[in-house]
């Protein structure tokens, strides 16, 4: 009665508390499963940290150029060391996911090089530093190229058109992890494994990209581990914890991330610069706690996909499929209800939970997109979440949550403003 009356104060009534409890009740092996991977991936990373002998001189801060800084150097060494790299570049001038993925595009092709997407166009804010919307300072400015092949009509990859579009003048592919703005399946690490292996065995010598943004420490393997060159991700996703304020991080073959390290910062400067600002300590302890993190957001990923589908929506993936990235999709094939449910997330949020989200006009997007973050770090898409283009099929696409009980919350608090508007029946 004690918890009622809390979730009522909090604006759930009781039909709906009802509703998601009995929801609950039926994921308990489920959610025991994600915890026995968090704690596989929370050994990974305290090995990790040990082995690079992490100590609290690591925290001070640099300034300026950042010479010497021994806290971004060994830093970076835990990223490689956990994520089974040859090297890592961890920074907090990279300004976010996008950023990071154009710094390893950029660093890694030339002029007259051809960059492939064997899965289908790439996240929307892709589409202007690739080119495939023109955009100042794109690869396609630059004299590179672009290719892609898309997923068969049941997910599965097309083999013979990647083995078509490869050509001499190949000279990355770029495999997206996670669905974006789509709604197909997330990539497993062993799917992914099964394309580059098909790739190298035609073209052993091609960079294979992973786009690994919001599948670390979802799985006991990352892409690294089944042949992947690089894995490229932001830290205000899964891996900061949601402590770190802004960066992100690019681990893999050594040459690969030296070549990105000069197109972040100046050729023949690359890694030996970039001050860390006092940000080391967030960098860490964020790390460290990311995989509890994750679990609890994979958990209140599950929750929704169960509650919307037993309401009749479809929902990607669905309640029962196996979980490769934190994201949610969930289609309603009404504007409304998008609306609807990103106001339930904002309400639920500690930040600015009194904000009404509203549908905007974003850069780097072609609809106006409609986004619910109440989070401590903007954007942080590692805290509870919700947005989606204003465009068919109408999904919305829900992430995040730095605890299951405030994911828990937010998926209750949709919803109750989708109740409330007459848009679902209990």
């Amino acid at each position: 009665m004690e918890m009622k009356e809390m979730y009522e104060s909090m604006g759930i009534c009781s039909q709906v508390l009802e509703f998601g409890l009995k929801i609950e009740k039926q994921l308990k092996e489920r959610f025991e499963a994600i915890d026995e991977t968090a704690e596989y991936n929370q050994m990974k990373v305290i090995r990790a940290m040990q082995e690079c002998r992490v100590s609290d001189i690591h925290f001070a801060a640099t300034t300026g150029y950042g010479y010497n800084d021994l806290g971004r150097d060994v830093l970076e060494e835990v990223y490689a060391k956990t994520f089974r790299g040859e090297d890592a570049l961890v920074r907090p001038q990279v300004m976010s996911g996008t950023h990071a993925l154009h710094i390893a595009l950029s660093g890694n092709l030339r002029p007259g090089d051809e960059l492939l997407s064997p899965v289908g166009k790439p996240y929307d804010t892709l589409d202007e530093v690739i080119g495939i919307r023109d955009a100042v300072g794109s690869l396609k400015e630059y004299g590179v190229t672009y290719r892609q092949v898309d997923l068969l009509p049941d997910g599965s990859f097309d083999f013979e058109g990647i083995r078509a579009a490869l050509n001499d003048r190949t000279k990355l592919v770029t495999i997206q992890r996670s669905k974006g703005y789509a709604t197909r399946p997330t990539l497993s690490v062993d799917r992914i494994g099964e394309l580059i292996s098909f790739i190298k065995s035609i073209r052993p010598d091609v960079i294979c990209m992973v786009d690994n943004c919001y599948g670390e420490f979802v799985e006991r393997r990352e892409p690294l581990e089944v042949g992947a060159d690089m894995i490229v991700g932001s830290l205000i996703k899964n891996p900061g914890g949601g402590l770190a304020p802004i960066g992100g991080y690019i681990v893999g073959r050594k040459d690969c991330v030296e070549r990105a390290a000069y197109r972040l910062s100046a050729p023949g400067q690359g890694k030996e610069v970039g001050a860390s600002l006092g940000l080391n300590q967030s960098f860490f302890q964020g790390f460290f706690l990311a995989p509890t993190v994750v679990a609890g957001a994979l958990k209140g990923a599950i929750f929704a996909a169960n509650i919307y589908e037993a309401l009749g929506f479809d929902v990607v993936p669905n309640s029962t499929e196996s979980r490769h990235d934190i994201i949610q999709a969930v289609t309603f094939g009404k504007p409304g209800a998008v609306i609807a449910f990103c106001k339930g997330i904002q309400a639920a949020a500690p930040v600015d939970s009194f904000v009404t989200p509203e549908p905007w006009d974003m850069p780097g997007y072609d609809a106006p997109v409609i986004m619910a973050a109440g989070a401590f770090v903007q954007g942080s898409s590692i805290e509870l979440s919700a947005d989606g283009p204003i465009k068919p099929p109408y999904a919305v696409y829900f992430q995040g949550g730095l605890t299951w009980y405030h994911a828990k919350l937010g998926i209750l608090m949709s919803l109750q403003k989708l109740a409330e508007a007459g848009l679902v029946t209990l």
